[in-house]
């Protein structure tokens, strides 16, 4: 039976060609642009899963609470005395590690010298991620103080293979370590990433501080394993009192978060989790689900349009026999026939886009052939979209009474197929608007954050890493720079301008309160001409400057510093950094040194000419951006031979601060016109077969007079109503959408009228155009090749 109904379905579907092609090419589109983005929500669903036991993998975070014990913030860095404390106290912690670093820094053998990702750990890293080693023993690698284990793809670019255990590089131009393993390149979706990995031991002995771990600095991640998830109520009973047990100066909590749910469920609030970019996800997968059923309403419309050419084949079939559910079964092989076409397309436009689509979201997705959930989704998918593109006409059209089908009786049964098809049409159009909404209204909302007033001079400031001899000789760099007319100032600072997060406790001033104890400053560190490299705007008082031989102990506050600490006159207040006195003499503008989204938070910047870091250079205007790069790069390397030169744009490294709403402003762009594509697709067939259906009546029409205006006008304003309709529906629901989208802004666009208008306008003028091609065809044909088969 199944053979026979599979030789009826392809017959049919070569009978009709057109409309084949329609429904498979629109079933194809939808179905790639499905896959595709659960491909990416598979990606960021996985992310930091892809080690054994991950659910048993926890952050330690921290609760900043005030003098009343309310809790004002959460962060993902704790006090750094927190880890040794959990691991000797709390025994249902397997193991846990410290993990600092990050940075890019040098890594050398004899003949090549790269920059590449650090980091640093306590050798139980490698018992809470199990990384899979390709040489080298997992349980002693980070053993010795100078050993380091790189990636695969890190051993390749230095020796050109993975066979590399025992030889040597250098770190950093000073110390030679010796390579105890190699381990597989990591996941592109994994948190904690680095392509060479050192000792906590190592860590210390470059850097004196670490050997007294302070409980006031926030400064590196603590990530532990417990033996059992059922405990982590008892184990954070536990570590929320550790802190304060150690550290009295503030008051503050910490407990332990599944590591693998901060990505997408990192928002806090009072201390819980209250979500996060788990509500883009969710978005994602809507729209794909959303996109997908598009593309099967294409099907359904088709399906039922041509009812009138299968009412006779339904009625001499029941005539002869057939049973209802034979009839079912056939209409459902060749709804599944074209999805199993549409499939086979879909997976090779999948694998084809693949990379540009990466290459657009900056990450790593890739299909695994060889997984076999991977194939068992792919047929849930065909079975699911063939049942659900075919239920509807099977049932419709196995519902024909055969003696009103041979009457001819079927074009108006009572199942009322037009009105359906108008409602299918119409949710098409309703959802394709309410996209062009969406994208109009992300686009606007990331460029009001863009145009924000980022509080410096942005353009023409550009950052290098203060490695090697520019730490000594960052004078002699200065000056050198300075005579080349490359640059019209230069400056050094503990961080970059976009990535300062040196957070900390016990800042004190005059007239405190019991409850100032508890507020975190964040702090830059800097020297000379920090104000006029940056462009920083000063509220009052002064930059540093070496006609004051006592600024090398003053301090900057922020507008917000002043405001939290009650200052009326900060110009000349004597306030306590650590413990050592310093003077405040400026206070600057807030600017957005964290996240653009937020207004800004309590910062003072001190001066400190020993923890340099990042070098900024306010370019010169008077050249081109390249002739002051090359001037750059010259002066660096003959200073600084051994390490890369990395110029690096502010303006650049603050549109990084974007990537979550550019990723979804480029899906809803790219995803948006494939739905509207599939909708006008089948708009498209629909009209078409209207018109073949309509051939002799508007033969007559043109005979008795009438015009190609009037034929057109007649076939496209119910098709045209329809649109009308879907915005009259989509513009309310996406208007609420939106607006509770904005909602998670504290500062945000509005939703304007003009973007409303552009949506129902563009959608109006694509659908007219689509309905106009096909209008114009039937309008002009010879009206005698319409009525001589008569």
């Amino acid at each position: 039976m199944f053979r026979l109904n599979l030789k009826i379905a392809l017959r049919n579907l070569w009978r009709n060609k057109t409309s084949s092609v329609i429904n498979i090419v629109g079933l194809a589109v939808g179905l790639s642009a499905c896959l595709l983005l659960l491909l990416y929500v598979n990606y960021e669903m996985n992310f930091d899963r892809n080690f054994k036991d991950s659910d048993k993998v926890y952050q330690v975070m921290t609760n900043f609470q005030d003098a009343t014990g309310k809790i004002t913030s959460t962060g993902g860095v704790p006090g750094n005395g927190i880890a040794m404390a959990i691991r000797a106290k709390v025994p249902e912690v397997d193991v846990i590690t410290r993990i600092g670093g990050g940075d890019e820094s040098l890594i050398a053998n004899k003949e090549k010298v790269f920059k590449k990702t650090d980091l640093f750990a306590d050798p139980e890293i490698l018992k809470i991620f199990n990384y899979e080693f390709i040489v080298g023993n997992p349980n002693s690698a980070l053993n010795m103080p100078d050993a380091i284990v790189l990636t695969a793809e890190t051993a390749k670019l230095l020796f050109g293979t993975t066979d590399v255990l025992n030889k040597t590089v250098r770190y950093n131009d000073k110390r030679d370590l010796r390579v105890t393993g190699v381990i597989k390149d990591l996941p592109g979706n994994t948190s904690l990433r680095f392509d060479y990995l050192m000792p906590w031991a190592f860590f210390e002995s470059i850097n004196d501080y670490l050997k007294n771990p302070g409980w006031g600095d926030f400064g590196f991640l603590a990530i532990a394993k417990v033996n059992n998830q059922a405990n982590i109520d008892l184990i954070n009973a536990k570590v929320k009192k550790l802190f304060n047990e150690n550290y009295t100066a503030q008051r503050t909590e910490n407990f332990l978060f599944p590591f693998a749910d901060n990505h997408l469920h990192g928002k806090f609030l009072n201390g819980k989790s209250i979500g996060g970019d788990i509500e883009r996800i969710y978005l994602f997968m809507a729209l794909a689900f959303g996109i997908l059923l598009v593309a099967c309403i294409n099907f359904m419309n088709m399906a039922t349009a041509k009812s009138e050419r299968r009412a006779k084949e339904v009625g001499i079939k029941k005539t002869i026999g057939a049973t209802r559910n034979s009839l079912v079964n056939q209409f459902l092989t060749e709804a599944m026939v074209l999805t199993m076409a549409a499939v086979l397309i879909a997976v090779t436009i999948v694998e084809l886009s693949l990379p540009v689509f990466n290459n657009l979201l900056d990450i790593k997705i890739a299909i695994d052939y060889t997984n076999l959930n991977y194939w068992l989704s792919i047929l849930a998918v065909v079975f699911l979209t063939g049942l659900l593109a075919g239920a509807y006409p099977a049932l419709f059209l196995s519902s024909f009474n055969p003696i009103q089908t041979l009457k001819k009786k079927t074009a108006r049964a009572k199942l009322i197929p037009i009105n359906i098809r108008q409602v299918l049409v119409v949710g098409q159009f309703c959802f394709a608007i309410m996209l062009i909404i969406a994208t109009l209204v992300i686009y606007r909302q990331m460029q009001f954050i863009k145009n924000r007033p980022v509080g410096y001079h942005i353009n023409l400031l550009a950052e290098m890493p203060q490695d090697g001899e520019l730490r000594h000789k960052f004078e002699l760099f200065k000056d050198q720079l300075l005579k080349t007319g490359a640059v019209t100032s230069v400056s050094q600072t503990s961080q970059s301008m976009t990535g300062v997060g040196n957070w900390f406790y016990g800042f004190e001033w005059p007239g405190m309160e019991e409850k100032g104890k508890e507020i975190v400053f964040n702090r830059l560190q800097t020297t000379y001409d920090f104000v006029k490299t940056s462009g920083v705007e000063l509220v009052a008082g002064r930059d540093f400057s070496r006609d004051f031989a006592s600024d090398t102990a003053a301090i900057l506050l922020s507008s917000t510093a002043v405001k939290v600490m009650k200052l009326k006159n900060p110009i000349g207040t004597n306030v306590k950094l650590f413990g050592n006195q310093v003077r405040v003499i400026g206070v600057f503008k807030d600017f957005i040194w964290d996240s653009p989204y937020h207004s800004g938070r309590q910062m003072v910047i001190n001066f400190n000419r020993y923890e340099g870091g990042n070098i900024k250079m306010r370019l010169n205007p008077a050249n081109s951006l390249s002739k002051n790069v090359e001037m750059v790069s010259t002066v660096t390397k003959k200073i600084n031979p051994s390490f890369p030169v990395e110029v690096k744009f502010v303006n650049e490294l603050f549109d990084r601060k974007l990537k979550s709403e550019r990723i979804l402003g480029i899906l809803a762009n790219l995803f948006g016109g494939i739905a509207i594509l599939i909708s006008c697709l089948g708009l498209y067939g629909l009209v078409a077969y209207s018109a073949e259906q309509r051939t002799k009546e508007f033969g007559v029409r043109r005979v008795l007079g009438a015009s190609v205006g009037n034929i057109m006008k007649l076939l496209s304003v119910s098709f045209l109503k329809m649109v009308f309709i879907a915005a009259c529906i989509g513009v309310p629901l996406a208007y609420y959408l939106m607006n509770r989208w904005l909602t998670a802004f504290e500062f945000r666009t509005t939703i304007s009228w003009s973007i409303i208008l552009m949506s129902i306008g563009g959608t109006a003028i694509i659908a007219f155009l689509t309905v106009s091609f096909q209008a114009y065809k039937a309008a002009t044909a010879n009206p005698v090749e319409a009525l001589k088969y008569e």
